[in-house]
């Protein structure tokens, strides 16, 4: 895998919107968590075989939005998913969401997650595999991402 960031389309439906036809805020949660669930399933790991397979899944810790300008009905939009730290048991992701057609900057994440074991939800070591390849996206000496957003 490059260290290129991974970029998440779509597109803001009637149903994201309020009646003023602006986004409605929860829904900028939404958008980040999808694009960093098309992240890992361009690792080729999807959420069931985390689950399955590696008997690990990832919980929000914590997380920060800035909203910068607001999301309109019809906008087709990028979320733009980088790794921001890559540690032991937690990925801290740095998150932009922009609008390509007019190149603004809409709003911004700082999402940090933990790997819990899938039964217990205690926190765990991110298994070793999956940490490989999540290494391949960062700068393996600071564990910070290579790529600037």
């Amino acid at each position: 895998m490059s260290d290129t960031p991974s970029r998440f389309q779509f597109r803001v439906y009637y149903e994201d919107t309020d009646a003023s036809g602006v986004a409605y805020h929860a829904n900028y949660l939404r958008w980040f968590e999808r694009a960093r669930t098309e992240w890992l399933r361009s690792l080729r790991v999807g959420q069931e075989r985390l689950r399955l397979e590696l008997g690990v899944a990832f919980t929000v810790a914590d997380l920060s939005i800035e909203f910068r300008r607001p999301a309109r009905l019809d906008d087709a939009l990028e979320v733009v998913t980088v790794i921001g730290q890559l540690r032991r048991a937690s990925i801290e992701f740095q998150q932009v969401l922009t609008r390509p057609a007019d190149g603004q900057r809409l709003a911004q994440a700082r999402v940090r997650v933990g790997c819990v074991n899938a039964e217990s939800f205690r926190p765990q070591a991110i298994p070793a595999e999956l940490a490989e390849l999540m290494h391949r996206q960062t700068d393996s000496d600071s564990g910070t991402c290579v790529q600037a957003l």
